[in-house]
């Protein structure tokens, strides 16, 4: 089970068909999963769905909540190793995920969180819902963001209306633009979230 959900990292949670390659029922696979979901090893990102004319996937993202054991798992050996993963990815995207999470649960932010992706593969990896407030996140492994990652962004943004977008990748600087701010994971943590949390309160990790 942990190894076909290790496979299933950053993809959408199809019971049927894990339950298929563990030959079990599908009310079975979705007992482990919740098993496992409860033992926090693992998050089930739901999907966010709105009355928008694209038609959007329900299903909820399966998402490992240590890497380190995702990438013992998939037995990787070391960085290099990783790096040359086809789904390292969706590994990083996990741990930008559970970053934020993680901290804005340590702050006793009260907030929800989906995924949400059209049939036609505009997605937005994180989106966040504190108050009435709304905030778009992507995330990328990459050091050179692309002014097309952007305009995407904005444009998938636009259909749940986000009031904020960020784009979370390996930039060394901040780097703010019409669409969204570009930043790279400690940054993102330590001033997106920090004011985040300093306005609904009134009151990090790099990846390794």
């Amino acid at each position: 089970m942990l190894k076909m959900l290790a496979i299933a990292n950053g993809q959408e949670w199809n019971a049927s068909q894990i339950g298929k390659s563990l030959g079990v029922s599908y009310h079975t696979a979705n007992h482990y999963s919740e098993f496992l979901e409860s033992a926090f090893l693992v998050r089930r990102l739901q999907a966010y769905s709105t009355n928008i004319r694209n038609k959007v996937v329900k299903r909820p993202k399966v998402c490992w909540r240590d890497t380190g054991l995702l990438h013992a798992s998939m037995r990787t050996n070391d960085h290099d190793d990783l790096m040359h993963q086809p789904w390292v990815g969706s590994s990083w995207e996990g741990f930008v995920v559970n970053q934020t999470l993680d901290f804005l649960k340590s702050r006793d932010i009260d907030s929800d969180a989906f995924h949400f992706r059209t049939i036609d593969q505009r997605e937005i990896d994180l989106f966040i819902q504190i108050g009435l407030e709304l905030h778009a996140i992507e995330v990328k492994l990459t050091s050179q963001p692309q002014s097309s990652d952007l305009v995407r962004l904005n444009h998938t943004a636009d259909l749940i209306s986000a009031d904020r977008r960020y784009l979370v990748c390996k930039i060394d600087n901040q780097i703010e633009s019409d669409f969204a701010v570009v930043c790279n994971l400690p940054c993102f943590i330590a001033t997106s979230c920090l004011c985040l949390v300093m306005r609904n309160s009134n009151e990090i990790n790099t990846y390794q």
